[in-house]
């Protein structure tokens, strides 16, 4: 009986992490290499496999246009397999172009010129930001969206805010010369000011008041425990009379919010990526499928809505991730085509065999130090 109820206990957690897990990541899996397979195919070019994971076939099936569509066992990844390719990283196939036909040769990937290569490659990371501005869209056009005044009611002690003359009662009117609508947007503005000053004109008193503020850089944990490095002001604000409420907006507010929404996340995971290599910041923040799993998990708990946001979020990190010039991923490619289209022709066998060796050992380097950051936030 001990030993069925601890079975159960494990399958039931483990259904708990691998579930939502495996929903995001198919979601995002599937839309980055639909853009690839879209257009490609408005390319002409004839995709042979369309893969959600790697390993072997679990279920598929075959389109007319001879496309095997198909999901596979290791559920960490995907992706489209080109008349041409070598393999599942769209390595070209020489040999094998060399021995096709005049016609299967138009519709093969390393026949193509180079601006339909290019456009096929970029299509994955696209649709990547794509998806994340519809869901952004979509969860708020169903759910309507918080906004709060930008209205301080409360001050922390020894804090930033407090140090500059921030006082309750202050009303946030600008913040570096952009207008604050709603408490959210100075909240945006201060985690993408980082640690440089920030220059408030507040209302006080039907007043204006200049006040310079410098963001302190503190770790702090969410309600999950999970810990992660931020600016921060010092400045709260409370539902006070109906300050905060939940405001519809249209199809075309939801677009723009989408839009917005996934331009500040893409700026910021670059900016991020920079302070990483600069060294500004610590690269124990990055997370591997563990973690992903993990958060995927704790943000299920809440709702969809917060489930499918996450997907969101994760969708424009592998965008951001895969348009880095690194062989093996798409911004690899990338250069290597900026590299033929200057150059008017491909650069040698001998030069993309070794681009992709270094491109494989980077990115094999890069889920090591994943893994790792995952099992050591583990202990």
């Amino acid at each position: 009986m001990e030993i069925g109820a601890i079975t159960s206990g494990l399958w039931t957690h483990g259904l708990i992490y691998v579930v939502p897990f495996l929903f995001v990541l198919t979601i995002i899996v599937f839309f980055h290499e639909l853009g690839h397979f879209m257009i490609g195919r408005l390319c002409g070019i004839k995709a042979l496999t369309f893969s959600v994971g790697f390993g072997p076939e679990l279920l598929g099936f075959t389109d007319r246009q001879g496309t095997r569509w198909k999901l596979a066992a290791i559920p960490l990844g995907g992706y489209v397999k080109f008349l041409g390719d070598e393999n599942a990283a769209s390595v070209p196939d020489r040999d094998a172009v060399e021995g096709m036909s005049e016609a299967e040769r138009r519709h093969a990937f390393p026949s193509a010129s180079v601006a339909r290569r290019a456009a096929t490659v970029a299509a994955g990371p696209i649709a990547n930001f794509v998806l994340a501005i519809v869901i952004f869209a979509g969860v708020v056009f169903f759910n309507g969206r918080v906004v709060g005044d930008p209205v301080v009611s409360a001050v922390e002690p020894n804090s930033p805010a407090a140090a500059a003359g921030f006082v309750a009662g202050d009303r946030v009117l600008s913040a570096d010369g952009e207008p604050i609508d709603y408490f959210s947007d100075l909240q945006r503005h201060v985690a993408a000011a980082g640690a440089n000053p920030i220059a408030f004109k507040v209302e006080r008193d039907g007043q204006p008041v200049d006040l310079t503020v410098t963001p302190r850089m503190e770790t702090r944990e969410d309600e999950f425990g999970n810990s992660f490095t931020m600016p921060i002001v010092g400045l709260r604000a409370e539902n006070v009379n109906g300050s905060f409420r939940v405001e519809s907006l249209g199809p075309v507010q939801s677009l723009q919010y989408g839009v917005s929404q996934t331009w500040f996340v893409a700026a910021q995971t670059v900016g991020f990526i920079g302070e990483v290599v600069t060294g500004r910041q610590s690269a124990d923040q990055i997370g591997g499928p563990i973690r992903i799993a993990q958060v995927s998990s704790q943000v299920s708990t809440i709702g969809l809505s917060a489930l499918l946001n996450l997907a969101a979020l994760l969708s424009i990190s592998i965008g951001i991730l895969n348009l880095l010039p690194i062989p093996m991923l798409d911004g690899g490619h990338l250069l290597f085509y900026a590299f033929e289209a200057v150059r008017g022709r491909p650069l040698s066998e001998r030069v993309q065999e070794v681009g992709f060796k270094i491109g494989l050992a980077l990115v094999t380097m890069l889920m090591i130090f994943a893994f790792w950051n995952d099992i050591s936030g583990q202990v």
